[in-house]
């Protein structure tokens, strides 16, 4: 049975189509067939349709084999597009970040963006009760400005 198909947003799911559309065309433009394509790339032939379908649930790793099997490399220029203008700030600036970044000196300073993943990936471990309303209103700016308004956790 398939794994459950994590939340993807309009453009993401764009995305996965618009890559599964270029495998599925270069397929077919080399004149392979399905099953030709999946043995290469070493997945199921249902796997390979879940990609041309541009299911979610599909691991990175069998995206790329696929891609290599036709001849073709994944690249992604750009990771976190708004973490390259993403305003910084100081990590002891806010009690709740500095618990989830412990590893850091409370001076170093680290882009909204990342400060948004340290929260979303820790948020079971703080104290949310204990955050002041300064961190509170902090999360909520997160939240609304890179996240439509929701943590993700």
């Amino acid at each position: 049975m398939p794994a459950s198909s994590p939340y993807t947003s309009p453009e993401q799911q764009a995305d996965l189509e618009r890559l599964s559309g270029r495998l599925r065309a270069r397929r077919k433009a080399l004149g392979v067939t399905a099953v030709a394509c999946a043995e290469a790339a070493g997945v199921s032939r249902v796997t390979l349709h879940r990609i041309e379908a541009g299911s979610p649930s599909v691991t990175i790793g069998a995206y790329i084999n696929v891609a290599a099997a036709l001849g073709l490399h994944l690249v992604v220029p750009i990771l976190d597009a708004e973490g390259a203008g993403s305003p910084t700030i100081t990590v002891g600036e806010y009690p709740g970040l500095r618990m989830l970044a412990w590893q850091t000196d409370a001076g170093v300073t680290i882009t909204e963006t990342e400060a948004l993943n340290l929260y979303e990936r820790g948020w079971r471990h703080l104290d949310q009760e204990a955050l002041t309303d300064h961190e509170k209103a902090f999360i909520q700016h997160l939240a609304d400005t890179y996240s439509n308004g929701r943590l993700l956790v």
